[in-house]
């Protein structure tokens, strides 16, 4: 568990501390299994799973690069250029399509294409379309030579519906997530593992999505219940889990995410939990967004 109190005096007293050990330690995970990886050669596909705004995409993209400077070719790929076309979604009980459902994808497809990466060594990938919400086509082959590796992330992506169908010498199983919390003065949760992840996907929400606050927060029930029952019961799979929090983050995203927050209105079904967040973030020391590297994990949910 962090301390807001150590996290605050570091802020005040020396950001730039503060900033390179947050990204050095993460770098430095990073590292530690992308050598890994690179010395076993059997591994062919990395499987990259984790719960929203856990940092997947820059993770994946971190790794590969790692790999590449090791001398290995790496290709990424996302679950989510896997989901079945709108037309054809699972509905929820509500008669929404279910885009948390591991059955949203097409997991025939996913098996499909990562057993001819492992018994040939090379595939081509679907790419979605989320604008039509289809499958728009599919990419030009890839084609892995004996030390690349394909690096798969997604949510589901150690789902056993999807790898069980796999060899399991041929897969490198990762879990990366939000795995610190931060406490108060007195001990006591300050911030928790979802609130870290749900600050991180608000300001991705409004910078990415245009979403407003209202639409973050109705999203972010199902958002929970998927990851109740499609991610974390999983992550035990994982042979490397990685803690993707970044002590100086809530410094930082404090100065984005309070005028958010300060827009829902006190008719709003979410302006008490508006406000609760609010008090939350204003107790930590405030830092300029310039002070995140150009590198860093925390750019994914700004840029």
């Amino acid at each position: 568990m962090k301390s807001l109190v150590k996290i605050n005096s570091m802020a005040a007293n020396d950001p730039a501390f503060l900033v390179s050990k947050a990204e050095e330690r993460y770098s430095g995970r990073l590292d530690e299994i992308a050598e890994r990886i690179f010395s076993d050669r059997e591994k062919r596909i990395v499987m990259l799973a984790g719960p929203s705004a856990s940092g997947k995409t820059t993770t994946a993209g971190l790794i590969a690069s790692r790999l590449e400077s090791r001398g290995a070719k790496a290709f990424t790929v996302s679950l989510d250029d896997f989901y079945h076309d709108q037309r054809d979604a699972i509905l929820d009980e509500n008669g929404k399509p279910d885009y948390e459902t591991v059955n949203a994808l097409d997991i025939a497809l996913i098996d499909s294409c990562l057993e001819d990466i492992i018994k040939n060594g090379t595939t081509r990938l679907p790419h979605f379309d989320f604008v039509s919400g289809r499958r728009s086509g599919f990419s030009d082959p890839i084609t892995l030579g004996k030390d690349d590796v394909l690096i798969v992330e997604g949510i589901h992506a150690l789902n056993p519906a999807i790898t069980d169908s796999l060899p399991n010498e041929n897969l490198m199983k990762l879990y990366v997530s939000v795995s610190s919390r931060i406490a108060d003065e007195d001990g006591d949760v300050l911030m928790s593992k979802r609130d870290l992840r749900f600050v991180r996907r608000l300001v991705r929400d409004y910078y990415h999505r245009a979403s407003s606050v209202e639409r973050t927060y109705d999203l972010w029930g199902s958002v929970q219940r998927g990851e109740d029952k499609y991610i974390f019961p999983y992550s035990h799979l994982a042979a490397e889990k990685i803690d993707s929090l970044h002590a100086y983050e809530p410094c930082v995203f404090r100065a984005l995410a309070v005028p958010m927050l300060s827009g829902v209105g006190s008719g709003s079904e979410w302006y008490d939990e508006a406000q609760m967040m609010i008090e939350r973030l204003e107790r930590f020391e405030p830092l300029p967004v310039d002070v995140i590297p150009e590198n860093s994990l925390l750019r994914e949910f700004m840029d």
